[in-house]
């Protein structure tokens, strides 16, 4: 054999290739002392490797600085050949369990951010695959791994090294894969909301969704619905909006036969899908409207939701409903103080053309009311009013129905991604029935006062059956640095807290 000194330069980069393509990251996890002299506790995974490495692991952990805090890691090179570079993270108190005044399983969120912090690190490396310890929760490992990594750079020429999370072992594989499928739903959701607006139009992205679902699952049919049917569906609300845009609308509708009887009622997503919102006539501030390329969030976060459901197999029926257009302050556009008819019969007249959304969703909850549907949920960037009520800490539920309300509320204990429910009192709907021109105001009378209340008492006016929830996603449309497991942008929340509320009424056999 030629030693190194030996070889060519081509088959010296041959060598450094083979070694890099080869080479893995591994990423451990480590809870919080007990007692101030106790030697680390690791997870089952890294004391097994802990010992294959005779305790050097130990060693070095309680030698290289104070323990490890809850999301911090520790980088340590060498200690064994399969892995060069091996990241210890803090995963906080050992079975902390559910934390009732945060509503949400802080086991399972702390697994989330102590894995994708590990990852990011590995990938900082220039590391192409890292090894991941379950932690005794695969599919939050494999959520934090999949959903840690990912990044928006469709358009840079320099773009960060693609890093492959794979289960550390053989322990959790079916949840760990679980936690993958649940993660890529919501990265497609965060694709589809940082994408450039000239990119995503309406037809992209039913496109883009259509091209998804076929490939995910058989039981799937996508019907992308041109304005003339709109136009033969009197969606004179939605039409209003996109009037004002060079780009036609589209109605996108999914449904997935999912339950092994075809009859079952199915579960209805409605997901606003405005690609671009200037606010038309009523113009946005020109400071932050690059954002409004995400107004489209809930229907990206229905159908990245469906889409999931899918590759899941879950056994129910499922209908996803999405109108697709721009908001735009062409000469054809809106004006304030317009009237125009919804698909129901009902008038509107529109005060302000930046409350755009609730128009295309009441054409679109008229629509679904033609299913016999189990249950109506619908998901919109809909009001500013929601940020400043609660952040990014929670997605806004308006709803009636106590039942919808439990199951939602419980699913996002579960992924982390929480919710919050807020009211839908009388007193908000007579601030939108009470109107001059019309039978409804698209804007409370009280002009900014409640204002997601007051939108959320608009889309009541559509709804007649007892099982309808209003989630108002605009609070957590992006993210800066508040949910440690996702980076800065576009957020795609909340794709994981729909896909778990559609599992969990795949089970519950009561007939609402």
């Amino acid at each position: 054999m030629k030693s190194l000194r030996g070889l060519s330069c081509l088959e010296l980069n041959l060598c450094v290739l083979f070694v890099f393509v080869f080479l893995k990251g591994l990423v451990l996890g480590v809870y919080a002392k007990e007692k101030e002299e106790a030697v680390p506790q690791f997870t089952n995974a890294g004391e097994t490797f802990d010992r294959l490495v005779s305790g050097k692991l130990t060693e070095l952990l309680c030698i290289s600085g104070p323990p490890l805090k809850k999301g911090k890691i520790r980088l340590f090179h060498g200690l064994h050949q399969d892995f060069p570079s091996v990241v210890v993270v803090g995963l906080g108190k050992k079975a902390a369990g559910v934390n009732d005044q945060e509503n949400w399983n802080e086991d399972k969120e702390n697994i989330r951010t102590a894995v994708a912090v590990g990852c990011r690190q590995v990938q900082d490396l220039e590391v192409p695959c890292v090894e991941v310890d379950p932690c005794g929760d695969a599919q939050s490992a494999a959520e934090g791994a999949v959903l840690g990594l990912y990044e928006y750079n469709e358009f840079k020429q320099e773009k960060k090294p693609v890093v492959t999370a794979q289960l550390h072992g053989s322990d959790g594989k079916e949840a760990w894969q679980k936690g993958v499928m649940f993660a890529e739903g919501q990265n497609l959701a965060r694709y589809l909301m940082e994408a450039p607006a000239n990119y995503i139009t309406p037809m992209k992205f039913a496109e883009v969704i259509e091209q998804k679902l076929r490939s995910v699952n058989s039981n799937v049919k996508v019907h992308i619905r041109s304005k003339a049917w709109i136009e033969e569906q009197q969606m004179g609300a939605f039409l209003s909006v996109a009037k004002g845009s060079d780009e036609p609308p589209v109605f996108l509708e999914i449904h997935y036969s999912g339950s092994a009887n075809a009859n079952d009622s199915p579960l209805v997503f409605v997901g606003k899908g405005v690609t671009f919102d200037s606010g038309g006539i009523s113009l946005k501030p020109s400071s932050g409207m690059d954002a409004m390329r995400a107004d489209m969030g809930g229907a990206a976060t229905v159908c990245s939701a469906i889409m999931t459901a899918a590759a899941l197999n879950l056994p129910l029926n499922i209908i996803g409903l999405t109108p697709l257009c721009e908001n735009m302050p062409s000469s054809r556009a809106n004006k304030p103080g317009d009237v125009v008819r919804a698909k129901n019969g009902k008038t509107i007249q529109v005060d302000n053309t930046d409350a755009e959304g609730r128009l295309l969703l009441a054409d679109a909850l008229c629509y679904a009311h033609n299913f016999n549907a189990r249950a109506i949920v619908n998901a919109a960037t809909l009001t500013g009013a929601m940020d400043v009520a609660l952040g990014s800490a929670a997605t806004g539920v308006f709803t009636s129905s106590s039942w919808l309300w439990s199951h939602l509320y419980e699913a996002s204990i579960l992924t982390g991604d929480r919710v919050w429910r807020m009211p839908l009192f009388e007193h908000y709907t007579k601030q939108v029935t009470d109107c001059p021109l019309a039978d409804v105001s698209n804007v409370g009378k009280y002009s900014r006062a409640g204002g997601a209340c007051t939108a959320a008492a608009f889309l009541k006016e559509f709804v007649t059956v007892a099982n309808w929830a209003h989630l108002d996603i605009a609070g957590v449309m992006s993210n800066k640095d508040e949910v440690p497991y996702l980076g800065k942008g576009m957020a795609g929340r909340p794709t994981r807290t729909l896909v778990e509320f559609a599992t969990r009424l795949s089970k519950d056999k009561q007939s609402v």
